[in-house]
């Protein structure tokens, strides 16, 4: 299943906010800095995406589909941004193998805005996960996005579990996004185009994960020949931890820490306990943050929440 925002040509449970902001672009009311925050995982990049390729696609053969929020594979907008070609359209986007994204990338980015606009259209700069710019990288950002050159535009694509400078977010028009559970029900069932419960145990299906989270899970579960259809919560928790999936596998990490919140939130509703729970969750999660922050092994955290809790 594609998961590359890029390649996306279908928007699922978008449409509300695909058509506020392209509505603002129609009546010339877009502001030049746009922020899209909220879970990882939600279709927030792709969305992004098909909002360029909208605007850029207008005059071009093969335009965008506004009825059915569909990117037509063979316009020329779409094809050049496949071949990272556009001469309209720049991303930037952190590197695998840095923790950061660093202020080299924004300098090529400041560069490529200074230069003259193909045929005088819009250039659009997209940067994703902004939450992995580090301060030099958001200090030489603040400086072009406040007095950005004509025509072009700015999308910030933000992770709301990381925190961004209040400087940066104050300068744009943001748009939380997020899903309720039977929308992600409902998006899930259209990209796999069968019923979700008839993969995924429904014990594993929870309001903390988005659906590129469980697509994720799905294609992780292929890989490693893990039967998620009979794993309930505690199953899978125990699995995931027990064979250190999580390790350098941040999308699995991700997983693994929405599902102990869920297994909190479970707890937390049938204990009798609740304060006890309730001071081991927070503790848990300033924990968890903490090793990320500092880059900590999380092992001996998910051991703790294994004996004390999972299998207390």
């Amino acid at each position: 299943m594609k998961l590359k925002p890029s390649e996306n040509t279908k928007l699922y449970g978008m449409d509300h906010f695909f058509n506020e902001i392209t509505n603002l672009f129609n009546e010339k009311k877009m502001p030049n800095k746009i922020l899209l925050t909220g879970k990882k995982g939600l279709g927030k990049s792709t969305m992004a995406y098909h909002i360029v390729n909208y605007i850029l696609s207008k005059n071009e053969d093969c335009s965008y589909d506004t009825k059915n929020f569909t990117i037509n594979d063979k316009n020329r907008s779409f094809k050049l941004i496949q071949n990272n070609s556009h001469p309209n359209f720049y991303c930037v986007n952190s590197i695998q193998e840095k923790k950061s994204i660093d202020i080299d990338q924004v300098r090529k980015m400041i560069s490529y805005t200074n230069m003259s606009s193909f045929n005088n259209i819009y250039k659009f700069i997209l940067i994703d996960n902004i939450e992995f710019l580090n301060k030099n990288s958001v200090n030489a950002l603040l400086k072009v996005i406040e007095e950005p050159n004509d025509n072009v535009f700015f999308i910030l694509i933000h992770n709301y579990h990381k925190n961004i400078l209040p400087t940066l977010k104050s300068r744009c028009l943001s748009f939380r996004i997020n899903l309720s559970y039977n929308e992600t029900i409902d998006i899930l069932n259209k990209i796999l185009n069968k019923n979700v419960l008839e993969i995924v145990n429904n014990d594993l299906l929870n309001y903390y994960n988005s659906p590129g989270e469980i697509i994720s899970l799905i294609n992780f579960s292929d890989e490693e020949g893990i039967d998620i259809k009979n794993c309930n919560l505690n199953i899978l928790l125990n699995l995931l931890i027990d064979n250190k999936y999580y390790k350098n596998n941040k999308i699995i990490k991700m997983i693994l820490i929405n599902l102990i919140e869920a297994f909190f939130l479970r707890e937390y509703k049938f204990s009798i306990n609740k304060e006890s729970i309730l001071s081991f969750y927070h503790d848990f999660i300033n924990k968890i943050r903490n090793s990320e922050k500092f880059n900590l092994d999380e092992e001996s955290l998910f051991l703790e929440f294994k004996s004390k809790l999972l299998n207390g």
